[in-house]
């Protein structure tokens, strides 16, 4: 039997299951059905799936990559363990106060998430240590003690430790674990200095409480899906993708579960970062639209942004500021709520809204005929003639298109007073509408113009959207990768590897203790080693240090590349003008009269990335269209007679002109009218669009994008970004003139 490795990433609608063949790089694929209260059960069911397909066992399995939403939505559902926390005397409210921000100034009625933690399990204790390490006050072990009896009456099953300034000095959090320990062998404990050794202090106690909350929960998960693994026979080497977009063992998971909260999404920007180079396509937008949300990330010159928190269980969806803070590596990329089962319905103001609720697997869009009654984007999509009713998942689940008809003619076209095809394509525009106007306030607040970047479009919904997107946006080159539909598996499986490791230390650059800094990334460059080596990397390996710097006084940081080498005094002009470079490219400016200071330091520690040579298995069948079916297209009044082809029998070299659907097991793609499409050596569909449409976002109401107030804002920064951008390039009078414009 041939070795195989095996990618899963299990979506709120769907699991995808991706198996290659080593050596051969054959590639088999399935999707099935989320099942939401047994995760497991799907996981286990696209495995046995794709194995068949390969003529393949559990045994020949060497590797397997999970990419999982778990603790995300254990924490946005309040499923995870109940929790405690023992800080320092005095500092147990910090989880409400938080950075006593208001991420909306003019509401009134504003809420902010409950904590994780109620106040009754927020316990304080005698200790305390100097923002430098030095103890002044050793940890009181009887009061630690004391609390824990405390804590073990209310059924406390996890217990996180965050005291001050732990990331100077861990001494007083690991005499506390010994007695937590010693009392309460049953309980998890996660301190502070093991899950966030960083400065800010609502940061790292909030990420601390989030990995105690979801850590029994993740670690029971994972041991119950490798030991059905290995009851099947499989002793494949187990992974988990990071938020960070590489892959973490089993046991550092099962540590560290609150650096999985992006896991999914994580996926998908690696597979983006992987099709980016192997197309010579540096600047990407990448594009991935499912069953429940749409993900969208930046991959420039090669790279995707990164970033070092995020946020969960936002109380206002989308907007940022609203939710639980993690402080964690993560691919910068935004979500909203716009994929095949976002919902469509006619607001109390008579105006159509798409999402973000979503009708998820269970019981799903009105057309799975599964329960389902509400109006969904591939309600929607199957209505407009985009979807085959009968080759959806490759024709192993049928489509009731009277059952889609119907849910939209009572919610969204009878409210309108509008015809049910009428109805069918404003939900579609609407929807693609948020999506283009979210990608374009998020390239605008990074300084980026869009319209010489390629869109990568996968995910079972994006083929199908992604050409009226990128239409909206201002890009003309359209990209659909082979097998799209289950790409994010993919991306488990061309992870690299990786650790990522930091530690607080805040000084002015140029009073720096070089020799201290040095020592403290080289431990953590040595602990990298070995994990590498225990999960039987020893080759290849690459180092990747780097501080978070800012202006002494900021509040915010960016993050600078530090050089390879020893470290010393002779480098710090080199690393300061880095900074300057790095600001300037983030904020359009630089302020050299002000000193610059470090806050915390970086260490990354990869193994190689997987070389991927995937050879999908091609069905045959006729090269011209295999079908002819009335479809209605974006700007279209009436239904155009459109051919319909087959993916898997479009080989390299082929092209075709729009309109055209062409389809695969997975997912379906769209090409417009105008539009010219044609085949590359990796089996991509490059679509080139005629006419670019502006890309200043326009004005949506929908569910991803902010408040009308929130947006004006945003769209005014914008326009400034464009007309600061412009008078760079034109002058100075042209600055007078877009300034005017802006205005």
């Amino acid at each position: 039997m041939p070795r195989v490795a095996i990618g899963v990433d299990i979506g709120g609608t769907f699991t995808d299951v991706v198996l290659i063949e080593d050596g051969t790089g054959r590639a088999y694929s399935a999707k099935v059905l989320t099942t939401p209260e047994h995760p497991a059960t799907a996981v286990l069911e696209g495995v046995n799936a794709t194995l068949a397909q390969a003529g393949a066992a559990h045994a020949s399995a060497r590797t397997i990559v999970h990419g999982t939403t778990l603790a995300t939505n254990a924490i946005i559902q309040r499923r995870g363990a109940r929790t405690a926390l023992l800080t320092t005397a005095g500092f147990r409210d910090a989880l409400e106060t938080a950075r006593e921000l208001r991420y909306d100034l003019y509401d009134l009625f504003i809420e902010f998430p409950e904590p994780l933690v109620p106040r009754r399990h927020r316990l304080g204790v005698k200790e305390r240590t100097r923002y430098d390490g030095e103890v002044l006050v050793p940890v009181d072990r009887r009061d630690v003690a004391r609390a824990v009896d405390a804590l073990a009456r209310d059924g406390i099953e996890a217990i996180a430790v965050c005291f001050l300034h732990s990331y100077a000095d861990a001494r007083n959090e690991q005499a506390a674990a010994e007695v937590i320990r010693a009392k309460r062998p049953d309980a998890s404990v996660s301190l502070s200095s093991d899950v966030l050794p960083e400065i800010g202090e609502y940061g790292r106690v909030s990420t601390t409480v989030a990995n105690a909350y979801v850590q029994p929960l993740v670690a029971s998960y994972l041991s119950e899906l490798v030991d059905a693994l290995r009851a099947q026979g499989s002793r494949a080497a187990f992974f988990v993708m990071s938020s960070s977009g590489g892959s973490l063992s089993l046991e550092v998971a099962r540590a560290l579960p609150v650096r999985l909260v992006e896991s999914g999404p994580a996926a998908g920007v690696s597979v983006a970062t992987y099709y980016a180079e192997r197309m010579g396509r540096p600047d990407v937008l990448a594009f991935d639209m499912g069953g429940t949300t749409a993900k969208i990330s930046l991959i420039t010159a090669g790279h995707p942004t990164r970033a070092t928190e995020l946020e969960v269980a936002r109380v206002k969806r989308f907007q940022k500021g609203s939710g639980l803070l993690l402080r964690a590596p993560a691919v910068d990329l935004i979500e909203i709520g716009a994929g095949g089962g976002s919902i469509g319905r006619v607001d109390a103001l008579g105006l159509l809204a798409v999402g973000p609720d979503s009708a998820g697997a269970d019981p799903g869009p009105a057309c799975y005929a599964r329960g389902g009654t509400a109006p969904t984007v591939t309600d929607a999509d199957l209505v407009l003639g985009y979807l085959d009713p009968g080759y959806f998942l490759g024709g192993a689940m049928r489509l009731d298109r009277e059952r889609a008809a119907t849910a939209i003619a009572t919610t969204v076209a009878a409210p309108l007073g509008v015809d049910v095809v009428r109805a069918a394509r404003s939900v579609h525009e609407v929807v693609n509408d948020n999506m283009a106007n979210a990608a374009a306030v998020y390239a605008a607040e990074q300084g980026i113009d869009l319209r010489g970047y390629t869109l990568l479009a996968f995910g079972g919904a994006a083929p199908a959207h992604a050409a009226d997107v990128a239409q909206r946006l201002g890009i003309s080159d359209v990209r659909v990768p082979f097998a799209a539909g289950v790409l994010s598996a993919v991306g488990c499986l061309a992870s690299p590897v990786s650790f990522d490791f930091s530690f607080g230390y805040m000084r002015e650059l140029k009073q720096v203790d070089w020799k201290a800094v040095a020592g403290r990334l080289d431990t953590l460059e040595a602990e990298g080693r070995q994990l590498l080596a225990q999960a039987g990397i020893e080759d290849e390996i690459t180092v990747a240090r780097s501080a978070d710097m800012r202006y002494f006084g900021q509040r915010y940081e960016v993050n600078v590349a530090l050089p390879a080498g020893e470290l010393g005094t002779d480098l710090v002009a080199g690393i300061q003008e880095a900074f300057y470079e790095a600001y300037r490219q983030h904020y359009g400016r630089e302020i050299r009269e002000v000193p610059v200071e470090t806050v915390n330091w970086r260490v990354t520690v990869s193994g190689p990335r997987p070389a991927l040579e995937l050879a999908w298995s091609s069905q045959g069948g006729q090269s011209g269209p295999r079908a002819h079916r009335p479809v209605f297209f974006v700007g279209r009044d009436a239904a155009i007679d459109c051919p319909v082809f087959d993916r898997y029998a479009l080989a390299p070299g082929a092209t075709l002109d729009g309109p055209a659907i062409v389809e695969d097991r997975e997912s379906t793609t769209v090409v417009p009218p105008g539009a010219r499409l044609s085949v590359d050596d990796l089996r991509t569909l490059v679509i080139r669009l005629e006419g670019r449409a502006c890309s200043t976002p326009r004005r949506s109401r929908c569910s991803g994008t902010s408040s009308s107030r929130s947006w004006t804002r945003r769209r005014r920064r914008c326009s400034a970004r464009r007309s600061r951008a412009s008078s760079r390039r034109r002058g100075t009078s042209a600055a007078r003139s877009s300034t005017r414009a802006a205005r």
